[in-house]
């Protein structure tokens, strides 16, 4: 598979909310190393899963399942422990699935969580990238645009992570509203569509909290039937447009879940986008 790095804009696919029997499941990957609250609710969780040796950094790795409770975070499992063999410290929060505000208090929360104690989960200072795949990759859009949020929010932070991966990211909220994605999945999550509540999808919506604050990366495959192409290549330029410098990497012939599958062909591009990121310097190569 080679990967091609598109700017055009192409026609967008339909997407169906049903779960597809290829879905990684968590028998597949052993448990986490430990598992620790940010939270009093059962979904406040965070699975952390360690390198062999001494760590390059610390993925936060955010699930998808188009924000809703069916689909949990042991499906990343088998993403999260390869890449705590490729050699970081991967954790993996969930958070509750019942629509906002709650998910975004949960992702907020768990993120500056690990910020905060990340040197000692850690052993040491480390940079911490949010990876997130699908619904997860909007979160963790929306999660390093924070600083954009009014200083009145409670979501607002100045703190931002060092760079973001999105994969297949549903990184235009408006959008995904739009053409329905996930059997109307956005709206189900927001409490209605776009035109019904602006100001609630101006506080949620990635593509509506620009410019990028840290080097990004989009990985999006060009054959996937649950979040099409065309959202990744209208963020990034809209983010361009913006005066920001997003990388946007299309796979041709991949499928929405082959991105988060490691014995795919998409795993290598993936890896090559961790390591072409150098978040210590702030820029992505």
């Amino acid at each position: 598979m080679t990967a091609v790095d598109h700017t055009a804009p192409g026609a967008h696919e339909s997407s169906s909310g049903t779960v597809p029997a290829a879905l990684p499941t968590g028998d597949q990957a052993p448990p986490p190393d430990r598992t620790i609250a940010y939270g009093p609710h059962p979904d406040q969780v965070i699975d952390l899963r360690r390198s062999a040796g001494r760590p390059r950094g610390l993925l936060v790795l955010l699930h998808g399942g188009f924000w809703r409770p069916a689909i949990d975070r042991t499906h990343a499992a088998p993403l999260a422990e390869a890449l705590a063999e490729a050699g970081y410290l991967v954790a993996v929060p969930e958070y509750r699935r019942t629509g906002s505000p709650e998910i975004f208090d949960d992702i907020a929360a768990a993120v500056d969580l690990l910020a905060t104690r990340g040197v000692e989960l850690a052993g040491e200072e480390l940079p911490i990238v949010l990876v997130g795949h699908s619904a997860g990759g909007h979160l963790a859009l929306w999660s390093a645009a924070r600083p954009h949020l009014p200083a009145d929010s409670p979501w607002h932070t100045d703190r931002t992570p060092d760079a973001v991966v999105a994969l297949a990211g549903c990184s235009c909220l408006t959008l995904c509203d739009d053409w329905k994605l996930g059997e109307d999945a956005t709206s189900a999550m927001m409490g209605g569509r776009a035109g019904q509540h602006p100001d609630r999808y101006a506080l949620a919506d990635p593509a509506q909290l620009l410019p990028l604050t840290v080097p990004t990366v989009l990985i999006h495959g060009t054959e996937d039937e649950r979040v099409p192409v065309e959202i990744s290549r209208i963020f990034a330029d809209r983010a361009r447009a913006a005066g920001s410098a997003p990388r946007l990497v299309a796979l041709p012939g991949a499928s929405h879940f082959t991105l988060i599958d490691p014995l795919s062909p998409a795993w290598p591009v993936l890896l090559d986008a961790l390591a072409g990121l150098d978040p210590r310097r702030g820029r992505a190569q």
